[in-house]
This record gives C-alpha cells, structure tokens and sequence, in this order.
C-alpha cells in the first residue's frame, strides 16, 4: 500500500539503503513524521528472519529485496531516485560511487534530490576510510572522556554517537535541505558524520569550561556526577533514584525531603571541599527507603528527584502513561514518535517490513513498468520474499 499520511512530510518520498542503527533511525525519524521510506534491502536478507522483523528502527515503510552488485540493481535504484527527494545510505566514502548510485548518478537525473550520506569518520579526512564504532566516534569527538567514574571512561551505550551525533542529525539535516530547496529548486549532499555529530552535542561543555565552570577531571564538576546534589543513588531495594538539585531553591527542597539541614551539620551547597561528606550522607539517607517510596516522597515536589527506570518498565511511570510517550505496534512496546505537531502530527506508519516482503508492489506504486519488474525478478536482479510470492 502507499501511504495516505497527513504527517508534516506527507507526499516526500525517501529511499532508504539498509544499513545499521544511525541511517535507520534517521529514516524512522522521517517516516514518522509523514516520509514515505522504500527500504533497498540486499537481495541475499530475503528470508534471514522467518519469524518475522521486530526492530522499531525499521518500522513504518516497506521493502524491495535489490542485488546493488548487479548493474541493472544499480540501475533500479537511480530510477527509482530520478522521482525520490531524498536517498539516504551509509557506505563508507566511495562505496556508492562505485556501486553507481552515488550522488553524481543519482542526481544527475534528478537535481532535486537530497541525498543523506551517513558515516562515522565523514567523506574526507585521513580516517574516512577506516572502519570503526560508535565508541571510536565519540572518543575522538571528546564526548566519551568527561563520562563515567574518575578512575575511567564508561561507554554510554550508543546513544552519543549513532543516534544523537548521528542518525537525529542526519535527519536535521536532510529537513533542512528540503527547506532550501524550496528556494532554489536544487537538492544537495548531506554529509553527516558521527565524529561531527558527536562533537557538537559537547558544545555546552566546551561553554562551561571557558567559563570557569568545569574545572576538574571526570566527576569533578556539576553535571558529571562531581556534585553530589547532581548524581544517582542507590536505594533499599537495590535500585536508583536521580538527583538533579542544581539550583539552590531546588537543593532546599531536596534537603527538606531528605529530612536535612544545615542545623544537622550537613555541609553547605556551594561547599566543594565537604562534597565527599555531603555524599555519603546523602547516600546513607537514600539506603533508608526504597526508589518507589523516594518516588512518591519527591513526587508533587521541585526537588528534581525521579526514579532511574529501566527502559522497559519507563513506560508504567504515570507520566510518561499519560503522555503515551510509549506505544505498542505489532506487538512490540517502543517509543511514540516525536516531537509532537498539533496540526499534522507523526504515526508510526506500520510494523517492520520482512526483506523484499514489497518489492513487487512497492515498484509499481513508484511507478515501475510491470515487464521491466517481471524481468528483473526473472533475471534475479530483485527479490521477493517468500510469503510475499
């Protein structure tokens, strides 16, 4: 089927060029907001997953099974693009190019298109070529070493690198080459490089630290779990609760919560040197309760005391409940699209597609003759998967 949206990019067509983790989030991004993403998956991924797909990173658009390798699989994919408005792949630099679906060939005959190039190192530089993770990314970017304990650097997750540096800037970027060329009438490259990405979500640290503000090593400083009005506890029950009583109004609420006060000698706010004190105080209190009851204790308070939950009960707090900032589709608890519009707000298109579970289908919607589709079926240049048959 093709998609009848009324999100805010109802009517823009994207092809997606399956890769990992920060590509298919940009486009889920885009296919929330209204995007209709075809997915070009490999020929050879038709049937690798019998049970059926359940990763919300590919949810809402559908799939076509192409062998890239093949020069009419090349050819597929630029005709396809010649009335796309964006594509978005993440080879590493030159792969496109020589697969024949590079930005020269795609956009050659189609100058409106935006073509989204998703990398970890960038298309120049002397490590674009080389391989690498999201931890290489952010630790040269300097977003890995301020986090953790003091003794190291602790990874966290890959949240930095692939998703914030990487696919939420990617899909920024191709939103903001979509805005140009309605001036212009011309598409243009979106180069989005994790090591890029990586290093402008520091730009607030790199503010403190000129301004005197960050004047220590790792959990030293305000918000690096250094303060101790800034950090996680453990409570009874095992768990943790989060302390983020920064200003002096909400560091008084924490104290009264706490059943503290200066009167009781716990040490001032702005008293670095008693820091080490006030935090086994504030850990010992902590150990009194359990999260849930320190939950409820902070509650109707501006304390900034919350529960750390997991990801997979986030979604029972009343609060994220009464925003439906969870939803389940297909089966599958996952997060609700975002940022909310009032006018045309985001949906989740659909459940993940299978490998090629559309390619007959989705190339007729887009236009493609069905002889030329039946021959390259035959030729085995496309593939269909096999419930789709």
């Amino acid at each position: 089927m093709t998609r009848t949206s009324s999100g805010p990019l109802a009517g823009v067509r994207v092809i997606e060029i399956a890769s990992l983790a920060p590509g298919p989030f940009a486009c889920t991004v885009l296919s929330d907001l209204g995007a209709e993403v075809l997915r070009i998956d490999r020929a050879a991924s038709v049937g690798a997953l019998p049970e059926g797909p359940t990763d919300p990173l590919i949810r809402g658009r559908r799939s076509v099974a192409v062998d890239l390798k093949h020069p009419y699989g090349a050819r597929l994919v630029r005709d396809l693009a010649a009335s796309a408005d964006v594509l978005v792949e993440g080879f590493r630099p030159g792969v496109a190019e020589r697969l024949g679906i590079g930005p020269d060939d795609c956009r050659g005959l189609n100058p409106r298109l935006v073509y989204g190039r998703m990398t970890g190192w960038g298309q120049e530089g002397p490590l674009a070529p080389r391989a690498g993770h999201d931890i290489n990314y952010i630790g040269l970017s300097g977003a890995l070493e301020p986090i953790g304990d003091a003794a190291r650097p602790t990874v966290p997750l890959n949240l930095i690198g692939d998703f914030g540096g990487g696919g939420m800037l990617l899909a920024v970027g191709i939103l903001a080459a979509l805005f140009e060329r309605e001036r212009s009438g011309l598409g243009q490259i979106v180069d989005a490089a994790m090591v890029d990405g990586a290093a402008l979500l520091t730009a607030g640290l790199h503010g403190m630290r000129a301004a005197g503000h960050w004047p220590a090593g790792r959990r030293g400083n305000l918000l690096d779990g250094g303060a101790p009005f800034y950090d996680t506890y453990e409570t009874a029950d095992g768990r943790f609760i989060a302390v983020g009583a920064l200003e002096p109004q909400f560091y008084a609420q924490l104290m009264t919560g706490l059943g503290l006060s200066e009167a009781n000698d716990i040490p001032r706010q702005d008293d670095r040197a008693r820091w080490p004190e006030l935090r086994r105080r504030l850990a010992a209190v902590f150990k009194e309760r359990t999260r849930d009851e320190w939950t409820a204790r902070f509650q109707d308070t501006d304390a900034c005391v919350t529960p750390v939950l997991s990801p997979w009960e986030a979604h029972e707090h009343p609060h994220n409940a009464a925003r439906e900032v969870f939803q389940s589709s297909s089966g599958v608890r996952q997060p609700s699209p975002a940022p909310r519009l009032d006018r045309t707000p985001g949906s989740i298109a659909g459940p993940p597609p299978h490998p090629g579970q559309h390619t007959v289908s989705a190339l007729a919607d887009w236009g493609r003759p069905e002889e030329e589709v039946s021959a390259l079926l035959a030729a085995g240049v496309i593939v269909t998967a096999p419930a789709t048959v």
